[in-house]
């Protein structure tokens, strides 16, 4: 008996093939993602907290550099041959590097020496790219935050923020001393530190006037630079030769409607919020007259978009909430961040690709990058969205090369989460690979609100029709979603909310589902009695109201060691359930698969056998019927290189007898069916950890899903596939 799965380019991306013909048009796609903790030194602990934070490249676009604050260091990373890029070494600062800017083979850092926030200081650190050391620097008076090249080459901008400290009197500002911007010329490519001009950007803002804390600077063609203020709520054009100050203006608030503003483990864009400060983080000019600002927000504001502004300070496009749709409609909006920024979009980059100009919004929180073509009226309109890795910081567009590069600067090391990346995207004839996955909007027009899929069942009358569950982190919103997955990519057309007594049902972590045969479903959650959370399986009607609760039985309550039930499926009259790891009463390497007798009320297991890893830990994260056979997700929790076990095994029920709880289990046979590894890297990006979901429809093709685990210390990226028609032949 052999075993015969297609491969995931799958039925699905035939048929697609087919039905829609190649297009000439170029759209931006991921294609490589480098950890920075692999250009550390090779006597240095690979565990040491590394970060990419801004990032700039060589004149002719093969070598990346980036901002390492933690190391106090810049990196290096060869990008020759984009789509595998090498570590190429760093450059040691002796302080925190802030932001990066190159011309030529030199590049300029901006280094933060300051040794309280009242006592600022830094420096600018000459970089020799070539030879990668360190060759000279200027003193600049205070704690550096972005630095810009003016594009005839010929002077530097450093925005000297002089930081707020956020824990005195509650981080209200004024606090002293004042910030500026630093203007460098350069001579033959380096920096005349005496000829330094400190352009005074005080008494400008309604707000904390007497103390800027200027953010970000951006050049025009005309050499004129762009300053936000952020704190202050203000942007400034300076001219870049003299530091006068041509024109300065409030970034003013924006009005929102339908957002969420609540952080209650649920999203729900059914609030507003009024006169909102717009607080701009990064500025980029798309023209003389024009420029936009991503307006994270830091002190009293954030209006979770962009602006596209002129030079005078007229609004030409006010994005609103738009950009945190197209975030949540991928499933990436940090529910988390409600009450504060939303998606947070902090960095951005304007760039000229082919004919047409681009703007890349970076969501920090949502760990996404909007792509955004900019029309003949100066309006942005929505292109695409991109996967990124944790924390989108600094972008870099090499338009020689068709290239995009992004630094990613989260690095959870300290948590056995991700790392910190540099993240490559190739700007070409194709079709966008991102999002797999996206969300109809609902009846009031705002997204269908989804993230952290944890369960997968096919609809039996429908091969298209998937049902999907989301896991406790949003257990304010416990819901199931319909899936068409006849779409490329899929789509959430509906959500039906999973209620008790008309009210969204409390105390659950779903974590399976399956159909029930007459238009309901099961549910598994997974419980905690140490949390007072129930282990319990619900029965539910085609509107999502609980008509009946059964709880695991005492048997093995008595046994329970947190990680419970992570799937569910129905076959015949039986319910068979996989616990993802092993409780009190199991063999070592061993978990149950229990059955539950719908007529009888009783209950039975068998033992299936785990592999063994190195690292972490490995169990089951699904089950589905199929058959006479059940198919099971087995994987350990590892991420990036560290993944090793992501693979779907079948074991046959037929001749198998399952045991009375309390005596002795009978050990299922397994066959691997599947190794996820290869469908996990097929984006270009990290492996993620939790592949949770599988089914297999009626037309035998086998889906699955990934868990985004709420974009909570997670890039947020949801991997949803085929990996074709399932069939068993015999030799």
């Amino acid at each position: 008996m052999t075993i015969r799965v297609l491969s995931s380019v799958s039925l699905v991306a035939l048929a697609a093939a087919f039905t829609h013909p190649a297009s000439a048009e170029q759209v931006f796609n991921r294609i490589a993602s480098f950890p920075v903790n692999t250009n550390l030194g090779a006597d240095e602990d690979q565990a040491t907290e590394t970060s990419a934070e801004i990032i700039a490249a060589s004149e002719d676009g093969n070598m990346l550099v980036y901002t390492d604050s933690p190391a106090e260091r810049v990196g290096f990373v060869d990008i020759t041959d984009p789509k595998r890029p090498q570590a190429a070494g760093f450059v040691a600062t002796d302080g925190e590097p802030t932001s990066i800017a190159v011309s030529g083979m030199t590049g300029f850092a901006g280094v933060n020496t300051s040794e309280s926030f009242t006592a600022p200081s830094g420096y600018l650190a000459v970089i020799d790219i070539a030879a990668k050391s360190l060759t000279k620097s200027c003193d600049l008076g205070g704690q550096p935050d972005s630095v810009a090249i003016s594009k005839d080459g010929r002077r530097l901008a450093i925005a000297i923020e002089n930081e707020r400290d956020e824990d005195l009197n509650d981080g209200v500002i004024p606090q002293m001393p004042a910030g500026y911007v630093a203007i460098v010329p350069l001579t033959d490519g380096q920096p005349d530190c005496e000829a330094m001009i400190k352009a005074d950007v005080t008494g400008l803002a309604e707000i904390a006037g007497d103390d800027p804390e200027p953010e970000f600077v951006d050049f025009n063609e005309a050499g004129e630079i762009a300053v936000t203020l952020q704190e202050n709520n203000h942007i400034v054009i300076l001219n870049g030769e003299t530091g006068d100050v041509i024109n300065h203006f409030s970034a003013g608030t924006v009005d929102l409607d339908k957002i969420d503003t609540k952080e209650d483990d649920a999203i729900s864009f059914d609030s507003s919020a009024e006169d909102v400060r717009r607080e701009p983080d990064a500025v980029q000019w798309i023209d003389n007259d024009r420029l936009a600002t991503a307006n994270e927000g830091d002190y009293k504001g954030g209006s979770r978009g962009f602006t596209i502004f002129t030079k005078a300070g007229d609004v030409v496009q006010e994005s609103g909430p738009s950009f945190e749709y197209e975030v949540a409609r991928a499933g990436h909006y940090p529910e988390g961040r409600s009450e504060n920024k939303g998606a947070e979009p902090e960095g951005m980059e304007v760039a000229t690709f082919g004919d047409s100009n681009y703007m890349f919004l970076l969501s920090e929180r949502g760990s996404v990058i909007g792509v955004y073509g900019i029309d003949g009226d100066g309006q942005a309109v929505f292109k695409q969205l991109l996967p990124s890795g944790l924390a989108p910081e600094g972008a870099i567009a090499i338009a020689s090369r068709n290239l995009l590069a992004v630094s990613n600067e989260a690095d959870l090391i300290e948590d056995g989460g991700v790392r910190s990346h540099v993240t490559l995207y190739e700007f070409a004839e194709g079709e966008t690979t991102y999002p797999q996955i996206v969300s109809d909007d609902d009846e009031n027009g705002t997204p269908i609100a989804w993230g952290a899929l944890s369960g997968l069942a096919a609809d039996p009358a429908d091969p298209a029709k998937l049902y999907a569950v989301n896991d406790s982190f949003y257990a304010g919103a416990p819901s199931i979603f319909t899936i068409d997955a006849s779409q490329t990519p899929a789509r959430i057309t509906k959500a039906i909310a999973v209620t008790m007594d008309g009210e969204p049902a409390k105390m659950l972590d779903l974590e399976g589902i399956a159909t029930d045969g007459d238009g309901g479903f099961w549910l598994a959650s997974e419980g905690r009695t140490d949390k007072e959370i129930p282990h319990r399986l619900l029965h539910v009607d085609a509107s999502g109201a609980v008509v009946e609760e059964v709880v695991l039985p005492d048997a093995l309550l008595a046994h329970e060691k947190r990680f419970g039930m992570e799937g569910v499926t129905k076959l015949d009259d039986t319910l068979y359930i996989a616990i993802q790891r092993e409780w009190g009463d199991d063999p070592d390497g061993m978990v149950k698969i229990l059955a539950y007798d719908l007529a009888g009320k009783s209950w039975s297991a068998a033992h299936y056998p785990l592999e063994s890893a190195e690292t972490g830990w490995v169990g089951l994260s699904e089950i589905t019927a199929h058959g006479d056979n059940l198919y099971i997700i087995e994987r350990d929790n590892q991420i990036g290189e560290a993944a090793k076990i992501k693979r779907l095994y079948r074991v046959s029920l037929a001749g198998v007898e399952m045991a009375e709880l309390g005596s002795e289990l009978p050990v299922l046979k397994k066959e691997m069916v599947h190794d996820f590894m290869d469908d996990l890297k097929e984006g270009n990006g990290y492996v993620v950890d939790k592949i949770e979901g599988f089914a297999i429809g009626g037309d035998e093709r086998g889906w699955a899903v990934t868990d985004n685990d709420g974009v909570d210390d997670s890039n947020g990226e949801t991997r949803f596939f085929t990996i074709g028609e399932i069939a068993v032949s015999t030799n």
